[in-house]
């Protein structure tokens, strides 16, 4: 299990190829090194990671004492029904194929981060918490990935007009200074990419299998050298296409945007589900262009939440769809009608990893920022205290959570037993919408449901 010749200060690849031992323990745990059906122990999902992160927080032990000492005497109290203690041991002893696999990886310009790595995108651990993935293989200009910018998503066979206007919409936000974040597939996604970069423009790529091959991809390659492209995958890096990955990785191009805009959706699919997705979340702003292919799915989505973009292609500015005082506070606050009424709350769980809001005494091991991003989810339920909102009289500088301020006005609205119609009524929001939050809110115990008839109250209230 020795990999200790991997040994950087941070959990990137340097030059040289070296990873921290934080790095290396949440690779070894979280990664594939070959194709799956090869590996005899599955690695750890996210959930599952989180789980297993908490409970080394709990014992004050960190992913790195795994490698340095026996993790058969560490994992003794560890109890999971999916995560066998041999299996956590299996996993770990597979350091020979990280070094093997990180020096092939390597040699193709690859480079890994992690989610305690200052470089990781703040967005995913804001908006995802520890559903963010543990690991994020990429090429290109790291920097860009803690940029944002707009989301453009679209399916595969879009009709001819629908691309000629998603080349546009690259060179648009190329001239604009906005980078465009997409999926990298064939259709919309490579047009918009390849449209921002052909002007000098910026582009965030969230790979849903072949980053390897990406890496070396021609198409790519001026702007990979350019530094004005990013591909990263929290997928192994040389997986063929799968549906299953690509599904998953749709809410990390949502999530590490400001705004989306869908250019074409079918009737079913992975744009039309990742864009619902987002509406119910409430992640980014979503736009929808108006299309004449009347197999689409477009007007669906604006449906169910999302906003058509400016009949006049040629007027619109791409600034005008991003999160801004005009973007998306504007587009949830016709959703959501009074709750904006009262004035911003503080984020209930402000980042506390890696991050410029972090005190100065980041160099502890940097383990901490990892485990504690599993803390703040699992504690989700804990109200603020009174420190916190004495410290943020100001509006919150990072994405507003738009649920957290459904849940605290529920506080004044559902003070007494109130029905779903009577929350429909008074906070505009649409019934799928208010239901999904009341569910969220039930689990986490911040309302409890009455039944006959059905109403809901929040649970300190009497």
């Amino acid at each position: 299990m020795n990999v200790s010749r991997f040994s950087s200060a941070d959990g990137s690849l340097p030059a040289d190829g070296s990873l921290s031992p934080t790095a290396q323990a949440t690779l070894l745990l979280t990664s594939y090194f070959s194709r799956a059906s090869s590996e005899s122990a599955k690695p750890l999902t996210n959930a599952e990671w989180g789980r297993f992160a908490l409970w080394l927080k709990e014992k004050s032990t960190t992913p790195a004492d795994l490698l340095v000492t026996d993790p058969k005497a560490l994992l003794q109290g560890w109890h999971d029904a999916r995560i066998s203690a041999e299996r956590i041991i299996e996993l770990l002893n597979r350091g020979h194929s990280l070094a093997l696999a990180m020096e092939k990886w390597q040699r193709a310009g690859l480079w890994v981060v992690t989610r305690s790595d200052p470089e990781y995108p703040k967005r995913l651990k804001q908006r995802l918490k520890t559903d963010s993935p543990p690991v994020l293989f990429g090429c290109g200009n790291k920097a860009l990935l803690n940029t944002g910018g707009l989301a453009v998503i679209g399916s595969r066979n879009a009709i001819e007009s629908d691309l000629a206007f998603t080349d546009q919409v690259g060179a648009k936000a190329a001239a604009e200074g906005i980078a465009i974040v997409s999926g990298g597939a064939r259709g919309v996604d490579e047009t918009a990419m390849l449209g921002a970069l052909k002007q000098g423009g910026v582009v965030i790529g969230v790979m849903a299998d072949s980053l390897l091959k990406a890496a070396t991809s021609s198409k790519w390659r001026k702007g990979l050298m350019d530094d004005h492209a990013v591909l990263v995958s929290p997928f192994y890096p040389e997986a063929g296409f799968s549906a299953g990955n690509a599904m998953a990785r749709n809410k990390y191009i949502y999530c590490l945007a400001d705004s989306s805009l869908v250019i074409h959706s079918g009737k079913k699919g992975g744009t039309l589900n990742g864009a619902e997705e987002n509406l119910k979340k409430a992640w980014v702003p979503l736009w929808v262009k108006q299309t004449t292919d009347k197999d689409a799915a477009n007007a669906d989505l604006v449906a169910k939440g999302g906003r058509w973009l400016e009949a006049d292609t040629e007027a619109f500015k791409i600034s005008e769809l991003m999160c801004n005082e005009g973007g998306r506070a504007n587009q949830m606050k016709e959703q959501m009608g009074d709750l904006f009424s009262m004035p911003a709350q503080p984020e209930l769980f402000a980042e506390t990893e890696s991050g410029p809001e972090i005190e100065p005494e980041h160099k502890k091991e940097v383990v901490e920022s990892e485990t504690e991003s599993v803390v703040n989810e699992n504690q989700a339920n804990i109200v603020v205290n009174s420190e916190q909102t004495a410290e943020s009289d100001a509006a919150p500088s990072g994405p507003i959570d738009f649920y957290q301020l459904f849940t605290s006005e529920l506080q004044r609205l559902a003070a007494k037993p109130v029905t779903v119609e009577e929350l429909i009524e008074s906070t505009q929001l649409n019934k799928s919408q208010l239901t999904e939050w009341l569910k969220r809110a039930v689990d986490d115990e911040q309302v409890k449901k009455l039944n006959r008839p059905v109403r809901y109250q929040v649970k300190n209230k009497k």
